[in-house]
Order: C-alpha cells, then sequence, then structure tokens
C-alpha cells in the first residue's frame, strides 16, 4: 500500500513562489505515476499537474500551465511542485496521488492520496 505525505504548503503573497514536495513509501516509486490535485473551500478537487513513472512526459492543467512545474526524483522516492507567479485563485489544499499504470502522466483514476497541505495566496 502507498502512502504519501506532502509538505511545503503555507501563506504567500501572490506573485510568490512555494514548491511542495511529496514522499511516497510502500511501494517501488518508479513503479508509480504521480500526480497533483487541489481542492479549495466549496470546490470539488481538480487536476493541477501529473508526470509519468520515468519522468518524460507531464501533463497541467490549463489554469496553471506555464507557472507550475512537476518534478520527481525517483532516487528520493519524491515528486515536487514549483509553483510560481501564485494568485489568490491557487488558494486550496493540494494533493498529491498516485497510481500504477503505463508510463503516461494521467490526469485521473489514482487511487492512493495524501493528506493534503494548505497553500493560501494572499492579495
Amino acid at each position: 500500500q502507498v502512502q504519501l505525505v506532502e509538505s511545503g504548503g503555507g501563506l504567500v503573497q501572490a506573485g510568490g513562489s512555494l514548491r511542495l514536495s511529496c514522499a511516497a513509501s510502500g511501494r517501488t516509486f518508479s513503479d508509480l505515476n504521480m500526480g497533483w490535485f487541489r481542492q479549495a473551500p466549496g470546490k470539488e478537487r481538480e487536476f493541477v499537474a501529473a508526470i509519468s513513472r520515468t519522468a518524460g512526459m507531464t501533463s497541467y492543467s490549463d489554469s496553471v500551465k506555464g507557472r507550475f512545474t512537476i518534478s520527481r526524483d525517483n532516487a528520493k522516492n519524491t515528486v515536487y511542485l514549483q509553483m510560481n507567479s501564485l494568485k489568490p485563485e491557487d488558494t486550496a489544499v493540494y494533493f498529491c496521488a498516485a497510481r500504477a499504470g503505463y508510463n503516461y502522466p494521467y490526469t485521473g483514476g489514482y487511487n492512493a492520496w495524501g493528506q493534503g497541505t494548505q497553500v493560501t495566496v494572499s492579495s
């Protein structure tokens, strides 16, 4: 069973940057495609970014494309989300997710989730 633990959230001013980390355990990390999702108050959870098992492919939502970068370090069993040019509308709880499957940056179908980390962007 995969365990995921996010860290790196916090309070930042608009235009600032944060880097989220997600440490995975319980399964060979390079077998897992990884994703980041977020959920704002009163809204459904939405896809943010994904990266394939070998890091050769990535996918982003239109709302973060060009501002956020997903990456992974398979030697450290960790996936990252570098968030630049943050906006108040990026405020949400950010979740790390994992799934097996083909080497592909899936935008859904994840079956392992972290507990989430709060990101708050002030205007």
